[in-house]
């Protein structure tokens, strides 16, 4: 597929039609957004402005979610518009966190990925307790903390609709890697999470393998279509096992509203 038709399918079906769990979708004639029934934040997923009317969107929305008192994250594509948007964002307060890259994989096409033998070491996910074994790897690999990740997985873990999958690779015992996919039940995508790795274990095979098992089971449960939001560090070795880059989005945190 075109980059335009694999835009606008990605566009359309997580963006836009995407209902998340533990949240309430609201349409506007600007945006779509998500308000959090949970702890975590609320979430603006799509927005459809111009630069006339873009200020005064923005700030219909963060009149909103602070009568509501919930921060909320307002994730911006480098194809939205106006093209200032991150720009006018952090005028008004926002914070903006590291930009990702968008990869996607079309399984329908020869990939290189389905192939890449997985390691022993690999397998599911299966307890409560694995799943707090994942937190305490990723604080102890990105240095700060991920309680809102452990109970929104555990939630998803005891909720069949989700659709989570997850993985982990394990040295005598130790999970040193782990990932994790949602499978998007009416679209075809499936979104690929986590990767992190110990520092002792990386550049052993353990990411790739991560992908690889989990590329199978999408495509044997009828999704054709990888994403992943992928950092600087990930981007070359996506790339490595035939995800394209089709843009960039920048998370941008509106301040918190007591």
């Amino acid at each position: 597929m075109d980059r335009d038709t694999i835009i606008n399918l990605y566009n359309q079906h997580l963006r836009i039609e995407l209902i998340e769990p533990d949240s309430l979708m609201e349409r506007t004639d600007s945006v779509i957004r998500k308000v959090s029934l949970t702890t975590e934040p609320g979430f603006i997923s799509y927005s459809k402005m111009d630069e006339t009317s873009a200020d005064r969107v923005i700030e219909e929305q963060i009149a909103y979610y602070k009568n509501l008192k919930q921060q909320f994250e307002w994730k911006v594509f480098d194809y939205d518009q106006p093209l200032d948007l991150i720009e006018r964002l952090r005028k008004k307060g926002f914070t903006l966190e590291e930009s990702e890259a968008l990869m996607i994989s079309d399984l329908t096409e020869t990939n290189q990925l389905l192939p890449t033998p997985i390691l022993p070491e690999v397998r599911n996910i299966m307890t409560e307790q694995e799943i707090w074994e994942i937190i305490k790897l990723e604080d102890e690999v990105w240095n700060h903390n991920h309680q809102d990740l452990g109970e929104r997985l555990i939630r998803d873990f005891n909720d069949s609709s989700a659709n989570l999958s997850l993985y982990g690779a394990f040295v005598d015992g130790k999970l040193v890697s782990a990932a994790w996919m949602y499978l998007h039940e009416g679209t075809p995508f499936s979104s690929l999470w986590g990767g992190s790795t110990l520092a002792d274990y990386r550049k052993k095979g353990f990411y790739s393998s991560l992908l690889a098992i989990r590329a199978r089971e999408a495509v044997e449960c009828g999704y054709p279509l990888l994403t992943v939001d992928a950092s600087s560090m990930s981007k070359p070795i996506l790339e490595k096992h035939g995800f394209r880059c089709y843009g960039y989005s920048t998370p941008c945190m509106s301040p918190k509203f007591e």
